[in-house]
């Protein structure tokens, strides 16, 4: 469900419905690409969410609101993925995964890159954020960003040689 452009300096949203109805694809699509798994996924909105409900925000603009809702999805998925369960259990191929992989050839190869590339791709080219504004919300520089951003086009590139004539 593609959400209509708001400009960045509109005034927040207000209520759990509301917040979901425009947050919810962005958290879940984010929280999908750091885990590849539709359940871990589902956990993390789960768990992004609740932190929202539990502790009144103030937020000083939309944007604000939208960095606040990816750091807090980029965080939850980091902190699920390095939980010591995962250290003792064997990864499983997720239904959704092989459907979107089988859908688009172009998604399967943006899984296979190292979690940060990933990450900087899909910020960068799904949600719109500037290279400055991706290493505010992933803690990094904008060199390093740069350098991410940089790779993936270049193992994309690579991967997907042969398969569409314009790359």
């Amino acid at each position: 469900m593609e959400q209509p452009d708001i400009p960045r300096t509109a005034p927040p949203i207000e209520g759990a419905e509301a917040l979901f109805i425009r947050y919810g694809d962005t958290v879940y699509r984010l929280a999908f690409l750091r885990t590849k798994s539709a359940a871990d996924a589902d956990d993390v909105v789960q768990e992004v969410f609740l932190r929202c409900l539990r502790t009144p925000r103030r937020w000083n603009s939309l944007e604000h609101q939208r960095a606040w809702f990816i750091t807090v999805t980029l965080n939850c998925a980091k902190s699920l993925m390095t939980a010591a369960f995962r250290r003792h259990t064997a990864a499983m191929r997720d239904e959704m995964l092989v459907e979107m992989e089988e859908r688009s050839e172009v998604y399967g190869e943006v899984l296979k890159l190292p979690d940060n590339y990933r990450v900087a791709i899909h910020l960068h080219y799904y949600e719109g954020y500037q290279v400055g504004e991706i290493a505010e919300l992933m803690d990094a520089r904008e060199g390093t960003v740069k350098s991410w951003l940089f790779r993936a086009r270049d193992m994309l590139r690579e991967s997907l040689k042969g398969e569409y004539p314009d790359v």
